[in-house]
């Protein structure tokens, strides 16, 4: 499991990339594309891990 501190990194990382991605192909491009899902599977663990685990702590 990725630590909080570089799960935070590497999602700043994966929206400043997509960000410069966009601003090159378009917002139809596939590498956009690509891209988006790797941010958005990175923002699903981001909201597991601190929404998700404070709604239902273990006993």
């Amino acid at each position: 499991m990725i630590r909080d501190d570089i799960l935070c990194q590497k999602l700043e990382k994966a929206r400043q990339k997509l960000y410069v991605l966009q601003a090159k192909y378009g917002f139809g491009h596939a590498s956009v594309l690509r891209q988006s899902v790797i941010l958005d599977n990175l923002i699903n663990q981001y909201n597991h891990r601190f929404y998700v685990r404070d709604k239902n702590p273990i006993a």
